[in-house]
């Protein structure tokens, strides 16, 4: 098999994908380039940039690099010269005007960028777990959830589960409806992940009617009759007797914020080996 005509080198004391990303867009203005990529990520020692040169030298290939950290980026300039390599800085130029603007000290941290990013897809991966867990639905998955809520219809559960998610939780809620026996999976799952709510019910009848107005339906049907809007309440409490276990917290007249603030508090003292390592 035939070398390649060029190998191009990446180096990067992150993961490399800035300047990978950089390149494709370059290469698409060259159709059947016979080129060979080889990438260098977590490039964070002089010993580990002057091997990487060596080996550029002897392929005589060229190399691009992401180096944020200035030190390194000034012995990776001092190499390229000594080993006499073609190199291209793709940050170095940005970062030294920027400090010209910007006031606030160049933290200088390889990786950043990364990480942003990474917590970013970890909110939308939270966020569509959430949806797709909304009011018992696919109750077989309860165990990947990292917070389950239990409770009665228009006690928050959906609110609640959809802000959580926001800030990166996978949620899963589970509706409590008289009579009916709640998923058998529930209880299988890790206890301490299950948040129960509960309301007053007058508060409980006034938000029901609301919601039935809102509709076009009747705000006097029995979904919103006090009667049996207490008989639900008492269900629902007796089921949270007999779990006790499940922390219950009462969402009545209380800020969307604040509970979640509560039950996040809770999940993360309940299971500090799973979020807080």
């Amino acid at each position: 098999m035939n070398e390649p005509k060029l190998t191009l080198f990446i180096m990067s004391d992150g993961t490399g994908e800035t300047a990978d990303l950089m390149i494709k867009a370059a290469l698409v203005q060259y159709s059947g380039s016979d080129l060979k990529i080889v990438r260098y990520k977590n490039v964070r020692t002089e010993p580990q940039v002057t091997a990487i040169f060596e080996e550029a030298h002897s392929k005589r290939g060229i190399v691009v690099y992401t180096i944020v950290a200035k030190a390194l980026r000034e012995f990776v300039e001092k190499t390229a010269q000594r080993c006499v390599v073609p190199a291209v800085d793709l940050l170095g130029p940005l970062l030294q005007l920027l400090s010209q603007f910007l006031t606030q000290n160049q933290k200088g941290e390889p990786g950043l960028f990364h990480q942003v990013n990474e917590s970013y897809f970890k909110r939308i991966e939270a966020i569509e777990f959430t949806v797709k867990h909304d009011d018992g639905r696919f109750p077989d998955n309860l165990e990947m959830a990292d917070i389950i809520l239990v409770g009665l219809s228009r006690t928050s559960k959906t609110p609640l589960s959809i802000y959580l998610s926001y800030k990166g939780w996978k949620v899963a809620n589970v509706p409590v409806v008289r009579g009916i026996p709640l998923p058998e999976k529930l209880f299988l799952t890790d206890q301490r992940k299950i948040v129960g709510l509960i309301i007053d019910s007058k508060a409980l009848v006034r938000i029901r009617r609301e919601r039935l107005l809102k509709m076009g339906e009747d705000p006097h049907s029995s979904y919103a009759d006090p009667a049996q809007v207490e008989l639900e309440i008492d269900y629902c409490k007796d089921i949270f007797r007999k779990n006790r276990r499940w922390p219950v917290f009462d969402v009545t007249n209380k800020a969307l914020e604040e509970t979640a603030a509560e039950i996040e508090k809770f999940v993360c003292s309940s299971i500090p080996e799973k979020f807080l390592s």
